[in-house]
C-alpha cells in the first residue's frame, strides 16, 4: 500500500521508496497551488476516501485555508482556524494552559505588529525587555509567517544570552518583515534528557482516546531542526496525560496533539511548552510501541466506528525510537550512565525502533543514503551540541516517570 507525498522539492528520505509515491506541487505552502494539485487527474482517479495530513504546523494552516475546495472523498482531521490559532499561537496557548491548571514556563509576549507609538515592538502587559534571567528562549507564534521571511541567523528557536542580544535579534526579525507575535520564555536548565514528548488523539467530541509518552534522549541541534527529538525512550506518565486531558478539553481540540514538555529540576514539575497540531516528525515513536497512529484517523474519519464507551488507551511498551546511530545516543548520554544502561538494556532486548530501517525497502541507493545519514548525524551533533556543557545533574531526578524492566 503506497502513500502519496505531495512536495515542492524532492528528498532522499522519500526517493527510491517501495511505500511512497512523490507528487510534485509548485508550492505546497500556497493554498491555491495545493488545492489545484489535489484536484488534479492523478487524485481524481482515486475514488476511495483520502486522508490529508500535514508534515508541518505551517501546512496545517494551508490545509485549513483550502479544505473547502476539496470534495467529500477528502477527510481532513484538523480543527478549524479559530481553535487552531488559539491552541497553536503560543500567547493564547498560555491562557488555555493556565485555565486548565497546567504548568508552563514563565512567558513574555513581544508583538512586532505596527503600533501607535511607532516603535518596532511592544511587550505584553506594558512591560519592558527583561534585564535579567538570561539565557531566555525566543520563538515565533505564527509558523507560516515565520517561513515567509528571511534574516541573518534565522532558526526555528533562538537562545538569547542578554538584553542587548535580544534587542539585536528583534531588530533583525522586524527588519525581515515579520509582524506577528513572538514568545520569550524562561530557559529551563538541563540537557536534552530533560525533554518529554506526549502525543494524544482526541475524537470529534474532544475526548482523549489514546496517549503515548516518552523521554527525549537527544534532540536535533542544527539551526533548522532545533528541538526535534532524534531519540526517545518510551514509557508512561499518567499525571502528565491527565493534565493534557484537561488542557485539550479546554481547547476543544480534535485530532492529534503533539506536546513538547521539559522537566524543571528547580520545582520537580514537567512544563508544557506548546501544542503541535499534527503528528510530529518523530511520531514513529508511537508506532514503535505497537500502536499505528494513523488507525485512529481511519477508524473515525473513514469508518466512523469509534465506540461510544471507551477507556483511555495509553501506550506502555518500553522501546527506543531513534533516527541516529546507537553510538550517537551513547555519546550524548555520557553524563547519564544509569539512563544509558537502561537504554542499552532495551536495545539489547530488541527494542530499537528506527523508521528508516524498513525491510520492505530494497533499493540499494536508498540504503546507501541511510548509512551515509548516520555518519552525517555524528558530524552534525559534534558540530552543534556539547552534552558536557548542557548537562544539569538535577535532571536525573525525573527518571522515575518511566517504567523499568
Amino acid at each position: 500500500m503506497k502513500s502519496l507525498v505531495v512536495s515542492g522539492a524532492t528528498s532522499w528520505v522519500v526517493e527510491n521508496s517501495a511505500i511512497l509515491e512523490v507528487v510534485t506541487c509548485s508550492d505546497a505552502h500556497d493554498p491555491e497551488a495545493l488545492a489545484a494539485t489535489l484536484k488534479s487527474s492523478g487524485f481524481a482517479e482515486l475514488s476511495q476516501p483520502k486522508i490529508l495530513l500535514a508534515t508541518s504546523d505551517a501546512l496545517v494552516d494551508v490545509i485549513d485555508a483550502m479544505r473547502d475546495q476539496l470534495d467529500d472523498s477528502w477527510k481532513v482531521p484538523y480543527v478549524r482556524a479559530e481553535i487552531l490559532k488559539r491552541a497553536t499561537r503560543k500567547h493564547t496557548f498560555e491562557k488555555a494552559a493556565l485555565a486548565a491548571g497546567v504548568s508552563i514556563p514563565t512567558t513574555t509576549i513581544i508583538d512586532l505588529a505596527e503600533n501607535s507609538q511607532g516603535t518596532a515592538y511592544t511587550v505584553s502587559d506594558g512591560g519592558q525587555i527583561p534585564t535579567q534571567g538570561y539565557p531566555l528562549i525566543l520563538k515565533p507564534t505564527a509558523p507560516r509567517a515565520w517561513n515567509l521571511v528571511k534574516f541573518e541567523g534565522q532558526a526555528k528557536v533562538h537562545e538569547v544570552a542578554s538584553a542587548d542580544e535580544l534587542r539585536d535579534l528583534l531588530d533583525r526579525i522586524h527588519g525581515s518583515g515579520y509582524r506577528a507575535k513572538l514568545i520569550l520564555q524562561d530557559m529551563i536548565p538541563g540537557d536534552d534528557t530533560g525533554m518529554r514528548i506526549l502525543t494524544c488523539y482526541c475524537d470529534k467530541n474532544s475526548q482523549v482516546r489514546f496517549a503515548s509518552y516518552g523521554r527525549t534522549l537527544i534532540e536535533e541541534h542544527s539551526p533548522g531542526l532545533i528541538g526535534v527529538p532524534a531519540a526517545i525512550l518510551t514509557g508512561q506518565n499518567r499525571e502528565i496525560v491527565d493534565e493534557s486531558v484537561r488542557l485539550l478539553a479546554e481547547l476543544k481540540w480534535v485530532g492529534y496533539a503533539n506536546f513538547d514538555l521539559k522537566y524543571d529540576p528547580r520545582d520537580g514539575k514537567s512544563k508544557f511548552f506548546e501544542l503541535n497540531p499534527r503528528l510530529g516528525r518523530s511520531n514513529y515513536y508511537v508506532t514503535g510501541t505497537g500502536f499505528n497512529a494513523v488507525k485512529w484517523y481511519v477508524d473515525e474519519y473513514v469508518h466512523d466506528n469509534l465506540p461510544d464507551e471507551f477507556e483511555l488507551i495509553e501506550a506502555d511498551t518500553e522501546t527506543v525510537y531513534s533516527v541516529v546511530p546507537v553510538r550517537t545516543i551513547k555519546w550524548a548520554l555520557a553524563r547519564h550512565p544509569e539512563l544509558w544502561a537502561r537504554v542499552q538494556r532495551v536495545i539489547k532486548a530488541g527494542g530499537l525502533r528506527n523508521p528508516m530501517h524498513y525491510k520492505a525497502e530494497k533499493h540499494p541507493v536508498r540504503w546507501a543514503k541511510i548509512l551515509a545519514a548516520g555518519v552525517s548525524y555524528d558530524r552534525k551533533f559534534h558540530q552543534y551540541y556539547d552534552p558536557e556543557a548542557a548537562f544539569h545533574p538535577g535532571g536525573e531526578a525525573a527518571d522515575s516517570d518511566l517504567p523499568r524492566r
